[in-house]
């Protein structure tokens, strides 16, 4: 552990303890503003002195929750990780406060103070940690405090690795030497480029490493007090997801499909089906109109229905406002030459005879998905997950590509969001892949947001 993460870290500890302070003081001063005495008058009876000696040790309270939901943990975490905990530690600390006011009203009883703190602490402590973010990327980019890494190995990982922390040195490594392999001859050229410059960590990242050479160089690290870190091969990747349990007596690991099982599949239903029945009832007007357009520019229905393929392998129908002329499956098979799509099995042409006028619109808008909301309240789909594809194009799925069945498809995607119609789908696969391995509520959030990003501004959110 570097000593300016150490020092880093500890100072976010003072440091949220004045913020919080200044949070609590500005709390004091909104309550007794004359644009809120004017809806709500003054009720209790402090002055500032007695109030700060009853939120000096509160805050202490506070801090110990923001420890425990991991806000000083040595873990990098990404901004909006942060984010996430700061919103849960400060309504945990809130709540907190509010339930020990209710079983004893006399300790405060301005309840305007209480929500206006925690409201006031979670945008200061977000700013705070925002800045610092940020701070500690500046000194990342000139050089302080950050990882000086010997990379090895040979295979396309490798070389991307280091291309990528090269091209972003905020991510605090500097790659300082790069070997193809670990053998006696490297582990002597490493204690004598130690003599000469600080080492301190190595990064095996050629997951085809013969297996002895990786245990050489697991005890070289640990000799001589060195970080290792290596690249997860396949296999280890999917122990992301498991259980350990016994069987008669004996341990036995369970590997998951997916993060995507219990209180969390009840939570995804839950949202789901609040999301698309608000969506639905939004759009009753606008559908009316959508529907008039349709009608008055080409021959055919409204709606369509087509064949998907839903999780498990399971065919179900799935509604779309029409964009295509009223026999366009049919015309499929005379066009089937002109897929730009030679990467997998789907079709993708760009300029498809069988779109009508309005069709074009609907799809650069993608207004002819909104249907789909529908099937989420049935439980066909869920607002976020992989895209659903015809049977014939799941049939041509790779034996890999099959795991996209593991849950439901979904209206938006993890894909979906990182370059919608315009990725390889071997791509495709592995981002959709990793949403069904490391599938979380907020990232749900996260891709719903950015969906509406990618909507409205007609471009590619990463």
């Amino acid at each position: 552990m570097k000593k300016f993460e150490l020092i880093f870290t500890a100072l976010l500890v003072p440091l949220d303890y004045l913020v919080l302070l200044a949070a609590a003081v500005l709390s004091y001063f909104l309550r007794v503003e004359t644009f809120v005495t004017d809806l709500r008058p003054v009720f209790f009876n402090m002055s500032l002195q007695q109030y700060l000696q009853a939120v000096y040790p509160l805050l202490v309270g506070w801090i110990i929750i923001f420890a425990l939901a991991g806000l000083y943990s040595f873990k990098r975490l990404k901004l909006w990780e942060e984010l996430k905990y700061i919103f849960l530690a400060t309504s945990t600390a809130s709540l907190a406060i509010i339930v020990a006011f209710f079983f004893n009203s006399q300790l405060f009883s301005s309840r305007f103070i209480i929500l206006a703190f925690w409201v006031v602490a979670f945008i200061l402590i977000s700013l705070e940690r925002i800045i610092t973010h940020y701070i500690k990327k500046l000194f990342y980019r000139q050089g302080y405090g950050v990882r000086r890494v010997i990379v090895i190995g040979q295979d396309d990982n490798t070389f991307s690795l280091i291309a990528q922390l090269k091209k972003y040195p905020t991510y605090g490594f500097r790659v300082i030497e790069h070997l193809p392999e670990f053998t006696a001859k490297e582990a002597e050229y490493i204690g004598k480029l130690r003599n000469k410059v600080i080492v301190d960590e190595i990064i095996q990242a050629d997951v085809s490493l013969p297996i002895a050479q990786k245990d050489e160089l697991f005890n070289y690290c640990q000799e001589n007090q060195l970080g290792f870190k290596f690249v997860a091969s396949m296999l280890e990747t999917k122990l992301t997801n498991f259980d350990i349990n016994t069987l008669t007596g004996v341990p036995v690991i369970e590997i998951r499909h997916t993060r995507l099982e219990g209180w969390g599949r009840i939570l995804k239903r839950i949202f789901d089906v609040i999301f698309s029945l608000a969506v639905c009832i939004i759009l009753i007007p606008v559908s009316a109109l959508i529907g008039l357009i349709i009608k008055l520019d080409s021959a055919g229905p409204i709606f369509v229905k087509l064949t998907r393929i839903g999780m498990g392998g399971r065919k179900f129908t799935l509604y779309k406002y029409r964009s295509m002329v009223a026999n366009a499956h049919e015309q499929k098979s005379s066009i089937l030459t002109h897929n730009e799509r030679l990467d997998g099995p789907l079709f993708k042409m760009k300029n498809d005879p069988r779109i009508t006028r309005v069709g074009h619109w609907l799809r650069r808008l993608s207004i002819d998905e909104l249907p789909q909301f529908f099937n989420v309240l049935r439980g066909d789909m869920s607002v976020v997950g992989p895209r659903p594809h015809e049977p014939e194009e799941v049939d041509r799925y790779q034996r890999q590509q099959r795991k996209l069945l593991n849950i439901k498809p979904g209206i938006s995607g993890q894909a979906q969001v990182s370059g919608r119609s315009n990725l390889p789908f071997v791509e495709e696969v592995r981002l959709d892949s990793y949403y069904i391995e490391n599938w979380s509520f907020w990232l749900d959030i996260q891709i719903v947001l950015k969906t509406i990003a990618v909507v409205i501004l007609r471009r590619d959110v990463a």
